[in-house]
Formats: C-alpha cells, structure tokens, sequence
C-alpha cells in the first residue's frame, strides 16, 4: 500500500521577477560573491576529455518549478519530497517514496535520492529497479534478521549494478552513473545505505543522531582503493574526472578484470548501517549533494526542526530548504525527502507568533531602507536594499536558515514598496500642486 499526494508548484511570481529582472546580481549577493558561470564545474559532473573543453552544465537563469509529493503510512509515518532542476541544464535527480510496503512489510518504509550524472538514465533505472533487487534477494524478511537485511540490500545494489552493466553493453554506453543514499524502516531498525555523496542524516532529541559518511575519492580509504585499481586521484577527482568515488553506473571507472566490484576505482558499494528506533525519533532527511554543498547536518536539522513548528505541510517545509539551498548559492539540481516519525516537533502557537513578529520586523526594516535610499536620488534596486539588510542586526531569525530563509518575505516586502512609490508619485503628477 502506498499513499501519497503528488504536484507540480510554481515558485512565486515575484520571484520569476527577481530572476528576470536582477539575474544573477541578487543571487551572487547570496551566495557572498560565488559566480555561477560555466568554467565551475559541478561536483558530480564529469570533465569533458573532447580537444579539452568543458561543456556548461549551468543555465543563464535557473529552473525555479518545484515538484512535490507527501504521504503517510498506516503506522504513524508521514513524508513529503521537493525536488528543483536549478542552475543546472539538466534535471537528473530522481526518488523513491514508498511509506509501506506490501504484504509481510506492510509495516515497513523505503526511501531513496538518486542524484545522476552524465545523464539521468541510471538515477531513472535505479529508481525503477533497485528496490526490486534488494527485495528479490529474499533476505529481508519480516522477521528481521539484521544481518540478513543488512547482506541484502549489498546485495540489490550489486544486482542493480549488473543490471546497468547489462543494458550499458546492450545498448552502447559506458558514460553516466549515480549516487544513492536510501533507508529501510523497520519497525525495530532505521537501515541507511549510502553510495556517494548525497547524505542522509537522522534526527533525535533535538538533535543529530546519524549521518551518512560522503564518499570523496581524497578520502584515504577511497583513495587507496583507487590507486589500487590502477587510477589517480587528481583535482580531488577519480582520474582528474568524476568527484565521487562510489556510485552505480560509471563503467568507464570499472573495467580492472583482475579485481572484484567493490575494489574497483569507483564501486557499487553501499556503506550499510542500521541504528535501532527511539520513541524520541524526530525525522530523516535524505538529500543529494545539492544540498549539502551549502548547509550542514547541524544547520539542516535546527531549520527543519523550527520549520515544523510553524509549517502544517511537509511539502512546505521541503521547498523552504530547496529555497534556502538555491539562496545561499547551490548551482545543482536540489532533491530532498523529509520521513517524519511521530515524535516530529508539531505546529507551535509560540512559534508562530515570533514567525509573525519577525516578518512583520522585516517588512518595517526594507521600508525604512527604502526610504532612506530613496530620500538620496533615484529609485534603489533590490541588491542595494539587500546589502544594507545583510549589515542589519535582526533577532529571531530561523536558526540554521538566517536570513536567506527568509528571502522571500524580503523580495514581497521591496516590490510592496516599489509599487507604494510608483503610486505616490503617480498621484503626485496628478495633483493640481504639481503643475
């Protein structure tokens, strides 16, 4: 059984506008001066090795749809995903949302991002398939033997790795692979495989319980399995190409006949942990690279935990994050997935009110300013009311999000003043005392 609410959402108008009008001026304020052009590779990209050019991976202007999915199980489980293409030319992320599973694992949940590169053909295959694998090992039983769980989903992610294998000699490709960070909730256990660097992170008490390990080839370990299968590790990457050191797909990295699939330069090979359940359990996130590149685990948990208190959608708070991850800089596609377990912080009157004290402080704030960049010539443009904002003390902002969280709010607030000053003056070229 699966239940879940899907759609499509559009950014806000205003901030279709932003992008329009100020392009990549009031990003780059954000960001704290990072570009996004072309010669800036993207972390799970490939360097193109053709006469030595590197193809963009970026936009001019970034794709601001979202698409969003929630749900919930039978058991007290809820989720809600948000997923943006971004800065990047293509969409190549792509999820599992699966709050139970059928016959014996009714009472069981799986959840995966699978964050592609080079193309969306794996993370699309995986997402279609890897789940069956793991299943068809016929090790993940109800009764839950964690070692056998644990074999099995090594396992799934070595048959799914074959299977691309299969279709990539089949059909003539070696290019294109992905990252994959999932979970298997059990009514005793909380299982994270991770393959890559997209991350997971569980959140108890208030805080950070669990995280997944990134899986960075200038880590020793994957370093010396690198070297070992005959690569390099140059500018951080495998061969002077490709960031991460652990994915499925990517064949071109697999090819050393001498040595077993997890030894090889990139390998298929998940980090498996299981970490039993508390009834103080909050919530997982799940998220690829995207993410990760601009927030901590700490950041990420704090934002998530106040934003609960003030969202009564999970889909809200998962474009929040997506929202907080582009304006802090994020130049690749942006996936998240938010489990909540019943001991998730609920809706706050408290926290309600100071989210409605400090947006109605924001709002007096770009005013005064404003009016005082006003009261000095020409009509002021949104980065110079932001960089007087940024130089600004404001109390209460969401921790882990500060003041880009609450960007939106600032960008309504100064086009409320720019269309309040287009009509005062519009009046007062009407009047009979201005002629």
């Amino acid at each position: 059984m699966r239940t879940s609410r899907k759609g499509s959402v559009e950014m806000p108008a205003f901030v279709r506008q932003l992008v329009k009008e100020t392009e990549k001026r009031v990003t780059s304020f954000f960001k704290g001066g990072r570009g996004g052009g072309a010669s800036e590779l993207a972390e799970g990209e490939e360097v193109g090795e053709e006469e030595g050019v590197i193809p963009s991976p970026y936009l001019e202007r970034p794709v601001l749809d979202k698409y969003t999915e929630e749900g919930s199980s039978s058991w007290g489980l809820t989720y809600a995903l948000a997923s943006m293409q971004g800065w990047r030319a293509h969409m190549e992320d792509f999820h599992n949302c699966f709050p139970q599973l059928g016959g014996e694992l009714a009472h069981w949940g799986f959840f995966a991002v699978y964050d592609g590169h080079a193309g969306s053909t794996v993370a699309q295959q995986c997402s279609r398939n890897l789940l069956d694998h793991i299943l068809g090992t016929g090790k993940v039983r109800a009764e839950e033997d964690m070692e056998q769980v644990t074999e099995g989903i090594r396992e799934g992610f070595f048959l799914m790795d074959k299977h691309l294998h299969a279709m990539a000699c089949r059909e003539g490709w070696e290019r294109g692979g992905t990252t994959v960070v999932s979970t298997l909730i059990t009514p005793r256990h909380i299982y994270f495989a991770n393959c890559g660097d997209s991350r997971a992170i569980l959140c108890r008490a208030g805080g950070v319980a669990f995280s997944t390990e990134d899986h960075k080839p200038f880590s020793p370990g994957e370093r010396e399995r690198i070297e070992g299968a005959g690569g390099s590790v140059t500018l951080q990457r495998v061969n002077g190409s490709l960031a991460v050191s652990r994915a499925l797909g990517d064949f071109s990295y697999k090819a050393a006949e001498w040595r077993p699939a997890s030894e090889q330069m990139v390998s298929p090979e998940p980090e498996i942990s299981a970490v039993g359940r508390s009834p103080v359990d909050e919530f997982i996130v799940l998220a690829c690279d995207g993410v990760w590149d601009t927030v901590s685990n700490d950041e990420l948990c704090a934002f998530v935990r106040n934003r609960l208190q003030v969202c009564t959608d999970l889909r809200d708070v998962c474009s929040q994050v997506i929202e907080l991850c582009l304006y802090k800089g994020s130049l690749d596609n942006i996936s998240i997935i938010l489990v909540c377990f019943p001991g998730a912080p609920q809706l706050s009157h408290e926290a309600l009110h100071h989210e409605a004290e400090l947006e109605d402080l924001l709002e007096s704030k770009v005013a005064e300013i404003f009016e005082e960049l006003s009261g000095r010539g020409d009509e002021p443009d949104l980065l110079s009311v932001l960089t007087v904002l940024a130089s600004t003390v404001i109390p209460g902002l969401p921790p882990g999000g500060g003041l880009q969280s609450k960007r939106n709010c600032i960008i309504s607030s100064y086009y409320q003043q720019k269309e309040a000053r287009k009509a005062r003056l519009s009046q007062e070229l009407g009047s009979p005392d201005s002629t």
